[in-house]
């Protein structure tokens, strides 16, 4: 009888017994972020310092095409790459076991282990107030998990809940599109930053929507234009991401991708996709006061971080 209820996947998607393995693919996929970040970072920030006696501060900033390009050719690039392919294939196997509102908030782990990878590789001594700000964001998390894990439940996707979905998409993109060719050249990487996460925020809400239509048995058109704009918002999420490496260090990279990135997947789960009608008003609440936590974190650590207000050296 037990074995038959992990195994239960009905319209909707698999059982609950299976979430204790959602959660553990979503670590292990939080650990290739956080290593892919890492490689990243360095690839994006080690193309860029080539002139000597410039501050590695002076070197942030958005990329160029040529830049962007350039990057391919880089092990450690291409390394951070390869962690970052794996860290997609174990979230979407975290995503077809349980909800999403449970499963993209654990990625916040990878901000604890990027911020110690990155301080002993730039042998920079976190600060107190950044250790402060890495402790909001997990913390802040880490609440929200519990909470979800206890009240989310799977529910059946219609064509209107898809439309929705690709509605939203629709004008974030527009909006993205409208400051790129105002203030892009202008922005800092906080910008960066936001604009990925609130891309992959969708790209794990359309990946769930993919996921829990093939359950449904309902491949069709409307599930096809979703794949298509998961593809679109990969891409250009990808291309803030690299600008967010340039512009900033990794362990303020991934705290918004791992706080903003959630927060948009779960606004939309709770609101859209309705994966918390049990929710109670205190929990509903909580989850309010929990996301509120992180979202302070993740600016705090934009304005302490060591390696953002490093000044340069003279001479």
């Amino acid at each position: 009888m037990m074995f038959s209820n992990v195994l239960d996947v009905s319209a909707t998607g698999p059982g609950v017994d299976l979430r204790l393995l959602a959660i553990f693919f979503a670590v292990l996929a939080a650990v290739s972020l956080a290593f892919g970040a890492q490689f990243q970072n360095e690839a994006v920030t080690g193309s860029r310092e080539k002139k000597p006696g410039v501050p590695r501060k002076k070197l942030r900033g958005s990329l160029s095409l040529k830049q962007l390009l350039s990057l391919v050719k880089r092990p450690q690039w291409l390394s951070g790459t390869a962690f970052m392919g794996l860290g997609i294939i174990l979230q979407l196997a975290a995503l077809s076991l349980a909800p999403l509102i449970v499963v993209q908030p654990i990625g916040a782990i990878a901000l604890v282990i990027t911020s110690l990878l990155n301080a002993r590789v730039t042998k920079t001594k976190l600060n107190r107030g950044t250790i402060v700000a890495i402790s909001l964001c997990t913390l802040g998390v880490g609440a929200f998990v519990s909470m979800a894990s206890g009240v989310a439940n799977e529910t059946v996707l219609n064509d209107d809940r898809l439309r929705e979905v690709l509605g939203v998409l629709g004008t974030i993109l527009i909006v993205f599109t409208v400051l790129f060719f105002t203030v892009g050249k202008r922005a800092k990487a906080l910008a960066y930053v936001i604009g990925a996460g609130v891309l992959y925020g969708f790209v794990a809400t359309l990946a769930k929507v993919v996921i829990q239509r093939i359950y449904q048995s309902q491949f069709e058109w409307l599930t096809l234009a979703c794949l298509v704009a998961l593809i679109g918002a990969v891409a250009l999420g990808s291309w803030f991401v690299q600008n967010a490496y340039s512009s900033g260090p990794p362990d303020l990279v991934i705290a918004g991708l791992t706080v903003i990135d959630p927060l948009v997947a779960v606004t939309i789960g709770i609101v859209i996709l309705g994966e918390a009608t049990a929710a109670s008003a205190a929990v509903a609440t909580g989850f309010g006061l929990s996301a509120l936590v992180a979202v302070i974190g993740v600016y705090l650590l934009s304005r302490v971080h060591p390696e953002l207000n490093r000044k340069p050296r003279r001479g």
